[in-house]
């Protein structure tokens, strides 16, 4: 799942340590590929560490019941087959994008149904201390957390996720986290036909797409935030 629909499951939390926590897998590899860390099952005597290695915890949690579902297996195919036509001669994988792209439209109609906002979410993430995100990602084993810090800064000030409401900002996410690994990954054509073509599926999804949500909350401990 994408940022915003890991915030909907906590939407509702005033620990701001811990709805970093949900989203820090993610950002960190957005900030730096290589790092990779497991702080899952790490113990801090701070509570703010403690809070985001709760969050770090509930990602996987929702991740894994997502990715293993029915909901997302079938949805990510079917739009991988939608976008078939807007591929050929392109380095993208197919599945790459019904992949992504699935989870880009679940984020897009959380915004345009107000199930959350994105405004609350950044809110969260800036009353954050760096000081603390620092401590934590030494401790989790991270080498140059002032890698992962410099990047978030960027991340809160730039405020792209309010851009998910619009559609065509859908398909424009998609290029660009293509492009984290084909250096040209569409022509132009064929952007504008994704454009369409995730705008379509996006209207096929739309009837249905609180069932992954509700499937997830029912998996998850009855004292999860939600």
């Amino acid at each position: 799942m994408n940022f915003l629909s890991h915030y909907y499951f906590d939407r509702k939390t005033s620990d701001c340590y811990h709805v970093l926590g949900t989203v820090l897998p993610d950002l960190l590899k957005n900030a730096d590929k290589h790092t990779s860390l497991h702080p899952e099952k790490l113990i801090h005597p701070d509570k703010n560490i403690n809070s985001l290695i709760g969050g770090w915890k509930k990602h996987l949690e929702v991740d894994r019941h997502f990715h293993s579902s029915t909901f997302f297996k079938y949805h990510s195919h079917q739009l991988k087959l939608n976008l078939l036509p807007a591929l050929e001669g392109s380095p993208v994988k197919p599945f790459f994008l019904g992949h992504v792209g699935i989870e880009l439209i679940l984020d897009n109609l959380l915004l345009t149904n107000n199930l959350v906002n994105a405004g609350d979410f950044y809110d969260q993430l800036n009353d954050c201390n760096e000081e603390v995100i620092y401590r934590f990602l030494s401790f989790a084993g991270m080498r140059n957390p002032e890698i992962f810090l410099s990047f978030f800064d960027g991340f809160k000030r730039s405020r792209y996720l309010f851009s998910y409401a619009e559609s065509s900002q859908v398909a424009y996410a998609l290029k660009r986290i293509c492009m984290r690994v084909w250096q040209s990954p569409f022509t132009p054509e064929q952007e504008e036909q994704l454009t369409q073509l995730v705008a379509a599926y996006r209207l096929e999804v739309q009837p249905v797409f609180m069932e992954i949500f509700d499937l997830i909350q029912a998996a998850l401990p009855t004292d999860s935030a939600a």
